[in-house]
């Protein structure tokens, strides 16, 4: 695989907004290699390609060639797909803080739409 290719996976997590940690956690590889492989120091082998389409929804031929659009699935959805993971994770106290705090984000987003 190419430089090229390691490029697009780092594209690919930065377009998703998601840490090295938690985009390996996904991927099921430590942190360490996959900052080998945005770095393009370390190959990346079929299984971990496979592995990143799966977990991100990402369009195979962009993936492997840059050609097309660089998901499969809308990139909001694989962003809602995210928080939703995230917001899973959390206890039930810290769940109740997020929602308050959507609610407020979107009364921020309101009055910016309506100024």
């Amino acid at each position: 695989m190419t430089d090229e290719l390691s490029d697009r996976i780092k594209q690919v997590r930065s377009e998703l907004n998601i840490s090295q940690r938690d985009f390996a956690k996904r991927i099921y590889v430590s942190q360490t290699l996959l900052g080998n492989i945005e770095l393009g120091i370390r190959n990346v082998n079929d299984r971990t390609i496979q592995l990143i389409l799966n977990a991100f929804n990402v369009n195979k031929d962009w993936l492997l060639t840059g050609k097309g659009e660089m998901f499969s699935a809308p990139a909001v959805d694989i962003k809602l797909s995210n928080l939703i993971d995230n917001f899973n994770q959390l206890d039930a106290t810290l769940k109740d803080f997020m929602l308050e705090q959507s609610k407020s984000l979107l009364k921020i987003q309101k009055k910016k739409n309506n100024a």
